[in-house]
């Protein structure tokens, strides 16, 4: 009878760890299952914090999309393809050359110095003959 008094002891002990360990689950469950009413400080926050991505991310797009923000009335672009951000038209022979420069910001260096010289010399249409004068630095 000793040996079985020991283990109904032993049982008795893990059943009282048991419900211990139950109510502290509970205790836990009820204050993850409470929500903290928000204060008017906590929506203006939230509000302002809204307004100032809403800000932020407009200014990235037109920093990184330029053309594609704000247009000109007069400028369509069914009329061809034009330099990668920016507003003049060029031919497709044009594209694909700016398209195998393979350092991005000499790129970007070039379409800006052509676009510029065409702006300048208010060349409508962009073509190779005047890409490849217009490029040189």
């Amino acid at each position: 009878m000793n040996s079985e008094t020991r283990v109904e002891d032993r049982l008795s002990a893990v059943e009282d760890r048991l419900n211990r360990l139950e109510d502290l689950l509970v205790g836990i469950s009820q204050k993850l299952d409470r929500k903290p009413q928000p204060t008017a400080v906590d929506e203006e926050k939230g509000e302002a914090f809204k307004e100032w991505v809403t800000d932020y991310v407009s200014m990235r797009l037109q920093q990184l999309v330029p053309e594609t923000c704000d247009h000109p009335a007069d400028t369509n672009s069914h009329e061809g393809p034009f330099l990668d951000n920016t507003s003049v038209r060029c031919t497709e022979e044009v594209v694909h050359r700016v398209k195998r420069i393979p350092i991005p910001f000499v790129r970007e260096m070039v379409v800006q110095r052509v676009a510029e010289n065409a702006r300048r010399a208010e060349v409508d249409v962009v073509d190779v003959e005047f890409f490849e004068s217009a490029a040189t630095f």
